[in-house]
């Protein structure tokens, strides 16, 4: 595994773009956090995570065309990478080899 320098809550915002796909702006990204987590999020906590996997080179971003309602704004979109791609299936491959080697006594909680 190449070092990845990625954390969890970066994770988590790579793979909400991802889902988001070609409408992941911060305040859809915030809208699709707490409908997947169940958690409050502020919009400043995302743009400081997006911003920062862009400048690692995880994330591009581009400004969408001008809304069609009057005074309509720009959207900044958020895209994922290939190395957004090469990054989570290298994670997702290592926790699920490491899960998978946890023997099952070690997850057994009962007191018997």
């Amino acid at each position: 595994m190449r070092d990845i320098k990625l954390g969890n809550f970066e994770e988590l915002v790579l793979l909400l773009v991802g889902v988001l796909y070609d409408q992941a702006y911060s305040v859809n990204i915030v809208l699709e956090y707490e409908k997947q987590t169940g958690k409050k999020i502020n919009v400043s906590a995302i743009h400081t995570v997006l911003y920062r996997l862009e400048e690692k080179g995880f994330l591009e971003s581009k400004l969408s065309e001008a809304t069609s309602e009057r005074g309509g704004k720009r959207k900044r979109l958020f895209y994922l990478t290939p190395y957004a791609q090469t990054a989570l299936d290298e994670l997702s491959s290592l926790r699920e080899r490491l899960r998978y080697q946890i023997p099952d006594q070690a997850l057994n909680w009962s007191k018997g």
